[in-house]
């Protein structure tokens, strides 16, 4: 699979890709919706269930360092399809499970898929399309990684409430057989380099180092952060981090390349894009919380009221990524950061009585920012990659990504938990049940209750428990909207690492890397 010469974006391999793309994030994020109806249907408890996403975590990012590997020596196209075919097989598997363990191991099977289709479509958009063209195909590539997970919640919801869970898996099944005949049609094998060893040891490591520490990441809030199995797994992580890199810097054919790390364009939009990552998944996650606890809303009703900034961002892709092309980086980002920052910020001002309509302006305006800095953000990094080194770029893209994820979430539901326990003592402290406020509070409740039919004798009890009530509600806003606080700071420490993304700098490091790994163009390679 060459780069085209006739300067134009192969839109049918672009379609292959996205469609493989958009399937694999679609299910990572609308299985949750599903949990509390698979307990019953299984008669599991929670710890049980939390497999069947923990499961499919583990293993998708375990898979991903592994990719870069895979398609450079076995070829792009037949490691694509490859994948595509065991997430397929794994949906079936999903949607015929018959108990929890069942469903487990068939998460898993597709979790080997799911986590090799992104790193290696994204390999195969930077080995098909022109470079001048980049900026376009990855908007449109973009729409994928940046709508499914924000849609996926509101389809899962649909599935759920109106069919039932294996539709969540049914639905996946025709659009991966689709994408494997197109891409077996429409895409062309890359060069293979038949003299690559396999790197067995790091392979290994690596795979214990994001095992360990993807385990503890989501297991840290039910164990507990502090607890002996979290530390320890921390513990174990760090070192086999370590241990990796010292043995990647020595073993001559690394399962990822250290000198990838030598190229400033590429680190700068890796830090800059797992911070914006973090500020995307606060938003679809916080969000949806806030909605179900304080407003109500099904998890359909969720999903249909974020649609609109889904939406934006889907329409943003494509015009970021043609200005990337004219103008470069740097003017998109440090535009996308800033209105990124300012209405994360913004969603701080959360209350019991906050309109939709006031919510859905300002997720919408928060994803022009998203939509114009994330695509810019990527691109430019890879765009500084040499050809032959493409896989590897693109497995670590997404290796940081999904940790980014994985590290900031939990950090930023510690805040909001942590937050939640201050705020509701300081209003009980506050709110005194002698207090002028209070007392008028409990008579408007109790003439409220009466007027319901509550007997006099039990009102008092029960404006009593319905003030206690909006006491805890009151702090579990008030500590999601401390965590949007957090997350706007760190949105805008990424502000700053824009100015170093200019087009100027990106052409400079380009031609650097280029001369740097012109060694491995020595590699034998089969066509």
């Amino acid at each position: 699979m060459e780069e085209t010469n006739n300067g134009k974006i192969p839109w049918a391999v672009m379609f292959a890709v996205v469609a493989g793309g958009f399937v694999a994030l679609l299910v990572s994020s609308s299985v949750n919706v599903a949990l509390p109806k698979l307990m019953t249907i299984f008669g599991v408890n929670a710890d049980s269930i939390q497999w069947v996403v923990t499961s499919y975590t583990l293993v998708s990012g375990i898979i991903v360092p592994i990719t870069g590997y895979l398609t450079m020596r076995y070829g792009s196209k037949r490691i694509y399809i490859l994948s595509l075919a065991i997430f397929t097989a794994g949906s079936v598997l999903c949607a015929v499970s018959w108990n929890n363990t069942s469903l487990v191991v068939a998460r898993i099977i597709q979790g080997v898929g799911g986590g090799m289709i992104n790193p290696v479509g994204m390999a195969i958009v930077y080995l098909m399309v022109p470079r001048d063209k980049m900026g376009v195909a990855m908007g449109v590539y973009g729409i994928a990684v940046t709508v499914a997970p924000a849609i996926g919640p509101t389809i899962g919801g649909f599935l759920v409430e109106h069919l039932s869970w294996e539709w969540l898996f049914i639905t996946n099944i025709p659009i991966g057989l689709a994408a494997i005949f197109l891409s077996i049609v429409v895409l062309k094998e890359t060069p293979r380099q038949t003299g690559l060893k396999p790197d067995v040891l790091g392979i290994i490591i690596c795979t214990g180092a994001c095992f360990s520490l993807l385990l503890a990441l989501s297991q840290g809030t039910s164990k507990g952060w502090d607890s002996l199995y979290i530390v320890n797994l921390f513990i174990f992580a760090g070192f086999s981090f370590v241990l990796f890199v010292l043995w990647e810097l020595i073993f001559p054919q690394p399962l990822i390349n250290m000198r990838l790390f030598n190229n400033r364009t590429f680190c700068i939009s890796l830090l800059a894009a797992s911070i914006i990552t973090v500020g995307l998944y606060s938003g679809t996650f916080f969000i949806p919380l806030y909605a179900q606890t304080a407003m109500g809303f099904t998890p359909m009703e969720t999903g249909l009221m974020l649609m609109p900034a889904a939406a934006v961002v889907a329409l943003m892709m494509p015009i970021s990524g043609r200005l990337f092309d004219k103008v470069g980086a740097m003017p998109l980002c440090i535009v996308g950061f800033s209105l990124i920052a300012y209405y994360t910020y913004g969603l701080h001002n959360l209350g019991v009585d906050t309109s939709v309509s006031d919510l859905k302006w300002m997720l919408v305006k928060r994803s022009v920012g998203l939509g114009l800095a994330m695509m810019p953000l990527s691109t430019v990094g890879m765009n500084t990659i040499p050809r032959l080194m493409v896989s590897q770029g693109s497995a670590l893209n997404n290796l940081v990504r999904m940790l980014s994820i994985s590290i900031g979430l939990p950090c930023l539901t510690s805040i909001m938990t942590h937050r939640q326990i201050y705020h509701a003592a300081w209003l009980r402290d506050t709110v005194t049940w002698s207090s002028p406020a209070a007392i008028q509070t409990i008579g408007k409740l109790k003439g409220i209750l009466f007027l319901k039919g509550i007997p006099q004798a039990y009102t008092s009890s029960a404006s009593l428990g319905l003030l206690s009530k909006n006491i805890s509600l009151n702090a579990f806003i008030s500590g999601i909207n401390d965590s949007f606080v957090a997350a706007a700071v760190l949105m805008v420490a990424a502000i700053p690492l824009g100015l170093f993304l200019t087009k100027r700098a990106a052409e400079a490091e380009t031609e650097k890397q280029n001369q740097l790994f012109s060694d491995i163009s020595d590699t034998s390679i089969d066509n």
